[in-house]
């Protein structure tokens, strides 16, 4: 049992071998089809539509609790992984598995958390061919903007969309209010009506505030980068990129190119 759940572990982890790859793509791949859907059910659909996407999404998220109790299983119900910030991550997408037979308000918000259940597959940057720490930063700067808006987009349209049907009609009328409030624009159209979105939308100006404009800094400064400077791979510690003119590299002083190993663009 011991192997057994050591392999299962690995597996689930894994993004080097062809099975592991073939795992944790399909987990994100349930993540996006279950994001589609959520955003799919915001707009007028036949009766017919709705109810095959509903059972679809009940599909996905059995497969959710199942996987995360085989998560649990094969890291022997440890305290330490219960809470880690994955294992939260991954528990909030099935909290409404567990608690949708019980009358909580708001309980479907929880299902727009799930698309954070990617931040595991971007942080692990050669599970999409990423070879390189500028290609890793870059890749988790786009996902952070696109999940912060995603989620709060999400939350935004749950908590007002029956209060106030003509200004939260659809998730993109959302996704507009929460980039308008985020990137502290305000032109004022569209604004919530309850207490809970009005507590929201302070989250929302807070997070603008505090986390887009560092995000976005990091994206320009990693694109300035990319502009000045040229593909030279240090055979000592990897570094991807250095200064046109630079003979050694500047994270451990390796004479870049020496012995034939490095890669220089320049030099074909």
């Amino acid at each position: 049992m011991l192997l057994n759940r050591e392999k299962i572990d690995f597996y689930l982890k894994d993004l080097d071998t062809p099975a592991g790859k073939i795992i944790n793509l399909s987990i994100a791949s349930l993540v996006l089809i279950s994001s589609g859907i959520f955003v799919a059910e915001t707009y007028a659909l036949h009766a017919n539509i709705y109810e095959y996407l509903n059972i679809i999404d009940k599909v996905i998220l059995i497969i959710f609790v199942f996987e995360y109790g085989l998560r649990l299983w094969s890291n022997k119900f440890n305290i330490k992984y219960i809470l880690s910030f994955y294992s939260i991550i991954d528990l909030l997408a099935i909290l409404p598995f567990f608690l949708g037979a019980t009358d909580i308000s708001y309980i479907r918000l929880l299902r727009w958390f799930r698309i954070l259940r990617l931040i595991r597959l971007v942080d692990s940057r050669y599970m999409f061919g990423i070879s390189n720490e500028d290609g890793a930063i870059f890749a988790r700067i786009l996902f952070t903007l696109f999940a912060i808006i995603f989620v709060f987009s999400g939350l935004i349209y749950q908590v007002e969309h029956r209060v106030n049907p003509a200004g939260f009609k659809t998730f993109l009328d959302a996704f507009y209010f929460s980039v308008v409030t985020m990137t502290t624009v305000g032109f004022g159209d569209v604004i919530p009506t309850s207490q809970l979105g009005r507590l929201l939308t302070v989250f929302m100006i807070l997070t603008g505030i505090a986390l887009v404009p560092w995000q976005i800094g990091d994206l320009i400064k990693r694109l300035v980068k990319s502009t000045t400077q040229i593909e030279t791979i240090c055979t000592g510690c990897g570094l991807a990129f250095h200064d046109t003119d630079a003979q050694f590299c500047k994270r451990c002083g390796t004479k870049l190119g020496d012995g034939g190993n490095g890669y220089n663009k320049c030099n074909g």
